[in-house]
């Protein structure tokens, strides 16, 4: 379950050394971008780094990485017991997080990692991350309602919650698009802790013409609105954490060299699901999970649509609790087709659960008019072949998009993984 504090996160690391400092992030959308595009930056900055990100992916040691590469399942499991024996020993009762979260921190330790790249798991204040109180640098992404019964009901209570992070002396990177009053709910934080100086970022930097390897990067591809913001916030804090480190760049825009090729999974990825689905066109996968990412997706979608048929079809798993009309309004429209799937056990995290496969379909019907609906239910192979099936029978093979939940992305990549290629065979 879930149990916000510090007490029991402190009590585990009490005689764990942290000498590696830290770029902490919190925020409710770009978080993991953020960090991703981070630790790409550090690792070309060459600089021993760690990362760790919630939730993981496939499995629950992907989401602590050293140098860009994750962990060892055998020294995960190592010492996650380490950390579970020392929780019992002396009656803890930590939470699967703050297990995780020690376990985390000490695997960077032992790694002897110089800057650990952390992302929070839910708020900031209570969260188990914020342990960590020297930071090099704290970095707010755009903050929208989720998670309300834990962090409150309103924009402004949750912005308080995320700024539980900024610490005094320590900077603070904040994404300039949050609104006014989120942006003003830091700011008084702020002045609070003595944190500062605040730096608002709203996209990238600009550049002389000069520099042909940055133009490079912005040349490489269409970077949607929201990608351009979460990689000029990641690059301000990089920089940020560098010169605290005494090894800032004699060009900070050498950062930005050769980082189109950093893919963060699951978010707006452009995927080959043949292996599962029998599907030759390419599948957009997002884990988009509240209404603010949702209407990051839409804005994929929506250059999808102009470019194919006109309609898309869906295959969407929700997590229980989320207001599932709020996040389908910008994505869906009439003619669609949906596929309702519920994702499986989450391995560390049994408290979450998915929205019943009817109840997504049926919150769907009362927003547009689709031309076909199914419950998969549980059965996402199924789900994602049905999906197929539809678009190919639909004309012209509609653009397909599998959304909703992150951990429908780790099923799908589950799928993938233990279905090689040229082996697809429909479920009967």
């Amino acid at each position: 379950m879930i149990e916000l504090g510090l007490a029991r996160i402190t009590r585990l690391l009490a005689n764990t050394p942290l000498p590696w400092k830290a770029i902490h992030v919190a925020g409710t959308n770009g978080k993991g971008s953020i960090c991703a595009t981070a630790s790409a930056m550090l690792h070309r900055a060459g600089v021993s780094h760690g990362r760790f990100t919630s939730p993981h992916l496939v499995d629950r040691w992907d989401c602590i990485n050293i140098n860009e590469e994750p962990v060892a399942e055998s020294l995960f499991r190592e010492i996650e017991r380490l950390v579970q024996s020392r929780s019992e020993q002396e009656g803890i009762h930590a939470s699967e997080f703050e297990v995780l979260t020690a376990t985390a921190f000490e695997i960077f330790t032992r790694a002897g990692i110089h800057v650990g790249v952390i992302e929070t798991g839910m708020g900031g204040r209570l969260d188990a991350t914020n342990v960590l109180q020297s930071p090099l640098v704290t970095v707010i992404a755009k903050i929208g309602l989720d998670h309300q019964a834990f962090l409150g009901d309103t924009i402004e209570k949750i912005a308080a919650e995320k700024a539980g992070i900024l610490k005094p002396g320590v900077p603070c990177v904040v994404a300039g698009t949050n609104p006014p009053s989120v942006l003003q709910v830091i700011s008084e934080r702020a002045k609070e802790t003595l944190a500062g100086p605040i730096y608002q970022v709203d996209g990238l930097p600009s550049a002389p013409q000069s520099d042909s390897e940055y133009s490079k990067f912005l040349q490489a591809r269409t970077y949607a609105p929201h990608e351009l913001l979460n990689i000029g916030c990641a690059h301000k804090a990089t920089c940020l954490a560098l010169e605290a480190l005494g090894r800032k760049p004699a060009n900070e825009l050498s950062l930005f060299y050769g980082l189109t090729d950093t893919v963060l999974p699951g978010r707006l990825q452009s995927i080959d699901l043949s292996p599962i689905t029998g599907r030759s066109a390419p599948v957009l996968l997002d884990g988009a999970h509240n209404a603010d990412s949702a209407l990051a997706l839409a804005s994929r979608v929506n250059s999808l649509r102009q470019k194919g048929p006109g309609h898309v079809v869906w295959v969407l798993a929700v997590s229980r609790g989320k207001d599932v009309s709020e996040m389908f309004r910008p994505l869906l429209k009439d003619g669609d087709s949906l596929v309702a799937v519920e994702f499986g056990p989450v391995d560390g995290m049994p408290w979450v659960t998915p929205t019943p496969a009817a109840d997504v379909v049926s919150a769907a019907n009362q927003l547009v008019k689709l031309d076909e609906a199914v419950a998969a239910g549980p059965d996402v192979q199924r789900g994602l072949e049905t999906g197929a099936k539809i678009a190919s029978n639909s004309g012209g093979d509609a653009p397909m998009v599998v959304a909703g939940s992150l951990y429908l992305v780790s099923d799908v990549m589950r799928l993938l993984r233990d279905r090689p290629a040229g082996q697809f065979k429909a479920s009967t």
